[in-house]
């Protein structure tokens, strides 16, 4: 997966063949200093921020300081056989990716150019990277959930069609896992996903992308991966690129995942970026633009109306914490962008709870409005009964006498966070969520040994699907529970029960 700068000029030269226009006199300047990736530029009067930039050695630069005497640009390749004096020349165009579904079942670098030895990608259409996001006349509220087939999420933090949800946690909690479930969900849902890794090892992407294809869920993703053994520059530009890719799909109608793997080595390699062209240093040297950096991405993921043709953009981007501090300075950034965060706590993941969702600070600011009808009726107070759990857990601890209440509420506490365990590569259909909680919502689980409540649910699962079809059947068919349909599950699961 190594790129080459050579590849790159050879994608970067196929972008901007055609351009006939001639150069004048301040379309070419002059090298004045190169050095660490970095290149300022005089003469280049009519520069454009974001522009591709031709210098010597077939090597590409992009525009990022517009400064009154130079231009300030970051090279995409080699910067050794540059030398002050050289020449440089603009080209007219800004970056821009290959788009179409052609992307689709492929591996990509930054620049949108083929990384998994696949051939060339045939693509008639390119899009700029950087486009504004779609104004508020063209959006449509959020009313179609996008299933993650998690429980954990679907009933407590949904996400719907066309919101921004961060995963967010300490390394090693679990968050590319649950990236890779939702991904994988949506196999035959007609969604398409794209997975943008940035500053991941080589070998992580390529175990990635190996599960997907193991699941024959690649035919419908496009991985871009710009990999930490990769510069700064391609970093910065591959979640632009995922998302110019995505925004092609949605304004054709179609409905798209996106997850950004992870935001916090994309503002690190910003940051090394801005202080690379002398941007002034602000709080933890990150340069004072970086929440517009990361809010002129996210603002792209929305759900457009039908006069736009209906398609949306949920995206799911990840950060890492350190030592669990949300109040660190990138996450609160994102969080202030997003519509809501999943919390995962290293505590939780090591005792065995997986997902290790913290349903505390985990928050949907608009998934319950896209939330199935169905699994609203049971689990509407879920969140609140895990919290008198937790409560009442450390409480328990400073005393030996407990009354029979608190016994209970312990016993439906500790039957809940078992319910809510989920193996790996294992996504839930919605009516198998839906009998789970049903049967744990209404004290059935309570007084069994939480070992055994995984393969007794597994089993219950099994009966209501053999035994009584027509359950499955018209929870698909209305996603809701009228008094009838509650009366059948509930004589089903004690038919069940009875049984055992």
């Amino acid at each position: 997966m190594k790129i080459d700068s050579s590849e790159i000029a050879s994608l970067i030269k196929a972008q901007i063949k055609g351009y006939e226009g001639k150069l004048e006199t301040d379309d070419v300047g002059t090298v004045i200093s190169v050095g660490d990736g970095i290149a300022l530029c005089y003469g280049l009067d009519k520069a454009m921020l974001g522009e591709l930039l031709v210098f010597p050695h077939d090597v590409y630069g992009m525009v990022m300081n517009l400064d009154r005497e130079d231009v300030g640009a970051v090279l995409m390749g080699s910067d050794r056989e540059i030398m002050e004096g050289d020449t440089v020349k603009r080209t007219g165009k800004v970056v821009e990716v290959p788009v179409g579904d052609a992307m689709l079942g492929r591996v990509i670098n930054a620049l949108g150019q083929p990384i998994d030895g696949k051939g060339a990608i045939e693509c008639a259409l390119t899009r700029p990277i950087e486009r504004i996001a779609p104004g508020v006349m063209t959006r449509k509220s959020v009313d179609t959930p996008l299933e993650t087939g998690i429980k954990a999420i679907d009933a407590m933090i949904p996400i719907g069609r066309g919101q921004r949800e961060l995963i967010i946690g300490d390394r090693q909690t679990g968050k590319t896992a649950i990236a890779l479930d939702t991904i994988i969900n949506q196999k035959g849902k007609g969604v398409k996903c794209v997975y943008v890794a940035i500053g991941q090892k080589n070998s992580s992407v390529a175990s990635f992308v190996e599960n997907l294809r193991s699941r024959n869920c690649l035919d419908y993703c496009t991985i871009v991966s710009a990999s930490a053994s990769e510069s700064a520059p391609l970093q910065y530009i591959a979640p632009f690129a995922g998302m110019a890719i995505a925004e092609e799909w949605m304004e054709k109608g179609d409905d798209v995942l996106i997850v950004f793997d992870d935001l916090s080595k994309h503002a690190v390699a910003y940051r090394t970026l801005s202080l690379l062209l002398k941007r002034a240093p602000g709080r933890e040297a990150y340069p004072g633009d970086i929440f517009y950096l990361h809010s002129r991405l996210l603002e792209r993921a929305c759900r457009l109306n039908k006069d736009y043709g209906g398609g949306s953009i949920t995206a799911l981007p990840i950060v890492e914490t350190q030592a669990g501090d949300i109040s660190a300075y990138i996450p609160t950034n994102i969080i202030s962008i997003t519509d809501g965060q999943i919390f995962l706590v290293t505590d939780y993941f090591n005792a065995g709870q997986r997902p290790a969702i913290d349903s505390g600070f985990s928050v949907s600011r608009v998934g319950s409005a896209a939330q199935f009808k169905a699994t609203k009726q049971v689990a509407a107070s879920l969140k609140i009964e895990l919290a008198t759990y937790n409560e009442m857990l450390s409480f328990s601890q400073f005393g030996s006498d407990l009354d029979a209440a608190t016994k209970q509420v312990l016993a439906h506490g500790a039957a809940l966070m078992e319910v809510l365990k989920q193996k790996q590569y294992n996504p839930y259909p919605f009516t198998r969520q839906v009998i789970e909680l049903f049967t744990v919502k209404n004290g059935y689980l309570d007084k069994m040994p939480t070992k055994e409540i995984g393969a007794y649910l597994e089993k219950l699962d099994s009966f209501v699907e053999t035994s009584h079809p027509e359950i499955i059947e018209k929870l698909n068919a209305n996603k809701k529970f009228d008094d009838e349909l509650m009366a059948s599950l509930k004589s089903a699961v004690e038919e069940f029960v009875a049984t055992r």
